[in-house]
């Protein structure tokens, strides 16, 4: 074991375990959409996870970061909070924000994110860029709205991991999607409904048909979160 210290708190650690999951399950709050449990190298993509380690120049990713021994860890200085406000910014400015007719409406980490650090969903900041993809409700159990997508991963690792493979990210820079080969819809792409894709998705990016019930793939994907 090892022992750091988080926010003036000293808490213990396995050596080698990851400093996300370290500062999380010792009841500190880091915000995050992309990080999986157990997986390396973490995805790293939604930047919201920066915190400052005592000694180096600029805040880190923590989900990318090995705790050590002896590290004295800062959660919420200045340039993190002005970090992680302005990734947050950028991922709304791209998000079609439409919380009253979404399903996952009051359980959506974007709205919890907003909450936590006292951000607003409507971003003043940045100009809006709104997508205008449409939906993909082909699928007997799945609606898939890339307009609500925030690039997390999440999903294209999980598919790989326990279903046929069949999403990943296509294009570059404000381009980019998460999609089909050949962007063909859900239902000709050879998804084998395992739902694994819905039960991770952090936001109402992919969701279930109504009436469609998940609790099974929340069990099997309750690991990566």
């Amino acid at each position: 074991m090892i022992n750091l210290t988080i926010d003036g708190a000293e808490v213990k650690a396995k050596a080698g375990s990851n400093l996300l999951w370290t500062t999380l399950d010792n009841g500190f709050y880091i915000p995050n959409l992309c990080a999986i449990r157990d997986v390396n190298p973490q995805l790293a993509s939604c930047r919201l996870c920066f915190v400052e380690i005592d000694g180096r120049p600029s805040p880190a990713t923590s989900c990318t970061e090995i705790a050590k021994d002896g590290m004295r860890v800062r959660l919420n200085t200045p340039k993190v909070q002005r970090l992680r406000s302005t990734a947050f910014e950028l991922l709304m400015s791209h998000h079609h924000l439409d919380c009253k007719n979404c399903a996952k409406n009051k359980n959506c980490e974007l709205q919890r994110i907003a909450s936590r650090l006292g951000l607003k969903l409507k971003p003043k900041r940045l100009k809006k860029i709104p997508q205008r993809l449409p939906i993909d409700s082909s699928h007997p159990l799945i609606i898939y709205d890339r307009n609500k997508c925030v690039l997390c991963g999440k999903c294209v690792w999980i598919c790989h991991e326990q279903g046929t493979g069949i999403l990943d990210f296509a294009f570059r820079g404000i381009s980019t999607i998460v999609t089909t080969i050949s962007d063909i819809p859900l239902a000709e792409a050879g998804c084998n409904s395992c739902l694994a894709c819905v039960a991770i998705c952090p936001v109402g990016a992919l969701v279930p048909k109504t009436g469609v019930p998940i609790e099974s793939a929340y069990i099997t994907a309750s690991h990566s979160k």
